[in-house]
């Protein structure tokens, strides 16, 4: 089979669609004929040598994917070769095929054609896992979404409406305010132009947001701490603006808030077994409803997961960038 390797750390010009071995299918796993999967900003941490697979997982990136299942585990219950499937994966899905633990395998939700089934595992699951298994997000909380227009932030604007919370967002223009809008975002902030705690406060009347959900990191902790009020809730899942802060422990203690950091990839299979249960559960008949939906950029043939990279790294997107096979 092909798949979409890293000769050597660098930029997008470094990924290369080249032949590499077939997958071997475990007794706890199925094999996927892969149609599509999605970009990620953890893959391109690894295209540049800065975030290396968990062991056990295939060397070239792809953390999500969609397909049809083309072979079966001997252990392996509830799934059958021919069915369409999408997958959270630990990596391998810029690939032909990919094997995957079937704890991690969903069912393509109806009116969500297969292609597009793609955007969902990855971001779903990070966005469930942590602001409701974590930080328990309430209806009628306030929650603030970094990076409103990207995958992430598409998908936690929609939960958290879903949810009943009042949702604010930072995202960099005006479009992509007017996008992150439609999906139920009612706390509007162009962080090119505005202050996100002011406008936060101004929106609440001075009590601030319950929840923060940050692709950020380092360059926002003092004012994600500001920004918070008291009992509330910080979620740190990405280190975008780097990944070392001085935090001041006496304004966290005075406001009795909480600080949670994680990443999905390095968990172990029975762990993101247990999000895939949840997310299915609780997240799956609301795209089935038509309540949430996935929101696509574009879609670009595999082959051209340089381009896609370039697009995700400048930020030009709104929600998912979709390679297929």
């Amino acid at each position: 089979m092909h798949a979409i390797v890293i000769t050597e750390p660098g930029g997008p010009e470094v990924l290369s669609w080249t032949e590499v071995p077939d997958p071997v299918c475990g007794p706890d796993e199925v094999v996927v004929d892969i149609v599509a999967s999605a970009v990620n900003r953890p893959d391109i941490a690894q295209r540049q040598g800065l975030y290396p697979p968990p062991g056990g997982a295939p060397a070239w990136p792809g953390l999500e994917c969609s397909g049809v299942i083309s072979e079966v585990g001997a252990e392996v219950s509830g799934w059958r070769v021919g069915d369409e499937v999408c997958a959270l994966l630990g990596g391998g899905g810029y690939a032909e095929r990919v094997a995957v633990p079937a704890g991690q395998v969903l069912s393509v939700p109806t009116r969500v054609e297969l292609a597009t089934a793609a955007a969902l595992p990855e971001v779903f699951c990070t966005v469930w896992s942590n602001l409701v298994m974590t930080v328990g997000l309430s209806r009628d909380e306030v929650v603030l979404v970094h990076g409103g227009a990207s995958g992430i932030g598409t998908a936690a604007i929609q939960i958290a409406a879903a949810r009943g919370a009042r949702v604010a967002v930072t995202a960099g223009s005006p479009e992509k305010l007017a996008r992150c809008a439609e999906l139920g975002a009612s706390i509007l902030i162009d962080y090119r132009e505005d202050d996100f705690v002011d406008a936060v406060r101004a929106a609440t009347g001075g009590r601030g947001a319950d929840v923060v959900l940050d692709i950020v990191g380092a360059k926002y902790l003092a004012r994600n701490l500001d920004v918070l009020a008291r009992d509330g809730r910080l979620a740190v899942i990405g280190l975008q603006g780097g990944r070392t802060a001085e935090l001041d422990l006496s304004a966290m203690m005075d406001k009795r808030v909480h600080i949670t950091g994680s990443r999905l990839r390095p968990r172990s299979p029975a762990n993101k077994a247990a999000i895939v249960a949840e997310v299915c559960e609780h997240v799956w008949p609301l795209l089935e409803s038509g309540a949430v939906k996935p929101v696509i950029d574009r879609v670009l043939p595999m082959t051209e997961a340089a381009a896609a990279h370039r697009v995700v790294e400048a930020g030009e997107h709104v929600g998912k960038v979709l390679l297929t096979t």
